[in-house]
Parts: C-alpha cells; sequence; structure tokens
C-alpha cells in the first residue's frame, strides 16, 4: 500500500519556493488575513520579511513577533491613508504604496519626527485602470523628481500590479524602463502566479503569499 503524501506545510511551501528564487531576490511572505502561528511557523522556517496590506491589521501582530525575533523585516503592500502614515513609519521597514502628492508630503513630515526612514517604492498603475492606485506611467517620473527635490524624500523603487486579465510581463517591462530612467535599484512585482515572469524582468523582491501561506482566510 502506498503511504499517503504529506499535506504541505509552510516550511515545505517555503521550502518550495525559496528553491527556484536566485540569489539577490528578496522574497516577500505576504501574511496578511494569516494568524500569528501560521507566521510564527514562516519564522521558524527561516523567512525575515514580510508583507502586510493594512496598518491596523499589522499592528495587532507584528509589535510582539519583532520583540520576540528582531531581524525581521516588515513590508507595507497596500494602500496607505495619510491619517495612518505616523503609524506606518513607526512599523514599516519599507513602503510599497507611495502614489499621490498629499501622501509624499505627509510621509516627509512623519519621517523627520519620526527620525525612522523606511524604504519607499511609488506604485505604478501600469494598467491605468481607474479602481486601482497608482502614478499614470506617463507621470511617474515627474513625481519621484518631486519627492526628491521637493520633499526630500529618498525614493529606492517602483512597484506594480499587473491587470488580472492581461499577461504580466509587458507591465513588469514597462516597469523595469520606469527604473532604469529614474536610476531607481529595486522593483516590487510579481506575486503567487507570476513572480518567476517578474524576476525574469528584473524584479529585485517578490510578494508571495498563497504559494506559502495557503488560501486567505
Amino acid at each position: 500500500m502506498t503511504p499517503p503524501i504529506p499535506a504541505p506545510t509552510i516550511a515545505s511551501n517555503l521550502a518550495a519556493v525559496r528553491a527556484r528564487i536566485p540569489q539577490g531576490v528578496t522574497l516577500i511572505a505576504v501574511s496578511k488575513t494569516h494568524e500569528v502561528n501560521a507566521i510564527r511557523e514562516a519564522i521558524a522556517a527561516g523567512q525575515r520579511v514580510f508583507g502586510e496590506n493594512r496598518v491596523q491589521e499589522a499592528a495587532t501582530k507584528f509589535p510582539a513577533l519583532k520583540a520576540e525575533t528582531p531581524a525581521l523585516e516588515l513590508h507595507l503592500i497596500g494602500p496607505l491613508q495619510s491619517n495612518k502614515a505616523r503609524d506606518a513609519i513607526a512599523l514599516f521597514d519599507a513602503i510599497h504604496t507611495l502614489d499621490r502628492e498629499s501622501l509624499a508630503q505627509t510621509l516627509a513630515v512623519e519621517i523627520k519626527r519620526a527620525g525612522r526612514s523606511p524604504k519607499l517604492f511609488v506604485q505604478v498603475n501600469t494598467g491605468e485602470e481607474p479602481q486601482k492606485s497608482g502614478l499614470a506611467p506617463k507621470e511617474t517620473l515627474a513625481f519621484i523628481t518631486r519627492c526628491r527635490d521637493e520633499f526630500g524624500l529618498a525614493i529606492t523603487g517602483l512597484m506594480c500590479l499587473p491587470p488580472a486579465d492581461e499577461e504580466p510581463s509587458p507591465h513588469f517591462a514597462l516597469l523595469l524602463k520606469l527604473a532604469r530612467t529614474a536610476g531607481l535599484p529595486h522593483l516590487s512585482m510579481g506575486m503567487s502566479n507570476d513572480w518567476q515572469a517578474a524576476i525574469a524582468l528584473g524584479a529585485t523582491h517578490v510578494r508571495i503569499g498563497s504559494a506559502i501561506f495557503g488560501e486567505r482566510i
């Protein structure tokens, strides 16, 4: 009788994903909606970089986890309201969703006040979808210049979420072109269903949730 195949675990899922990610690409384990115990399993398996969508949810989970494992790095990958900027600066090590001038201005004030500067990614709406956040590609370079020159922000990279019903590679290629023109070293692109295509087109950060933690709760 053939023995049963073991059910996948977070540790085995992580190992399978890591085995296919080249050195130098940062794996962000997207833990949004998942419980602290699931995150602890990933930490026990060696994962140190996590992504959350909401400031409030992250604030209920990660202060204790960071106290237990100080090397944890937390990335905000969901939209940021200006009134949550102070909390975001205190909690997150990177913010991937800078998408408007009013938020840039608020972040500049809060970074100066807190003396803490998370890495900042500008979100680009590569598909120009009206329901999505992000700068239109044609507005992105001028926005980066304003962030640097007017607000004194150190922009580290770009982020995108390609349209769900389109081939993602042209969107990743567009983001790469914009980043090169702006002289930015980092590209946050690629999720559980398209991260390999993103890496092939220059992703430095991939955001993978369901392939590690299973379907969202």
